[in-house]
């Protein structure tokens, strides 16, 4: 069954730029090396600036699981962990129809 995923992620006033930069070199990879997964995009909030929404569907939860075994993206969450101000909200989703 497809999965879907959406994480809401704050960041540190004054931090954005180097967020972004970090988490769309992130981006670039996951579309490139995961086969499993279907997007990955990040998304910025009109409302307040600090907020960060990441959506993401893969194929299955076997792909999902091994997105979050993958060197880049370990890689990434050390790079991008300073820069948060709280720990990401990680909504997981079955994708209808």
């Amino acid at each position: 069954m497809t999965i879907g995923v959406i994480a809401t992620i704050t960041v540190q006033p004054g931090k954005n730029q180097e967020f972004e930069t970090a988490f769309l070199a992130l981006a670039q990879q996951v579309r490139e090396l995961e086969p499993g997964n279907l997007f990955y995009a990040l998304h910025r909030s009109t409302t307040d600036p600090q907020v960060y929404k990441v959506m993401e569907q893969y194929v299955d939860g076997a792909a999902l699981k091994a997105h979050g075994e993958t060197a880049h993206f370990a890689a990434a969450l050390q790079q991008v962990g300073t820069l948060l101000a709280g720990p990401p909200e990680v909504e997981q989703l079955d994708v209808v129809g």
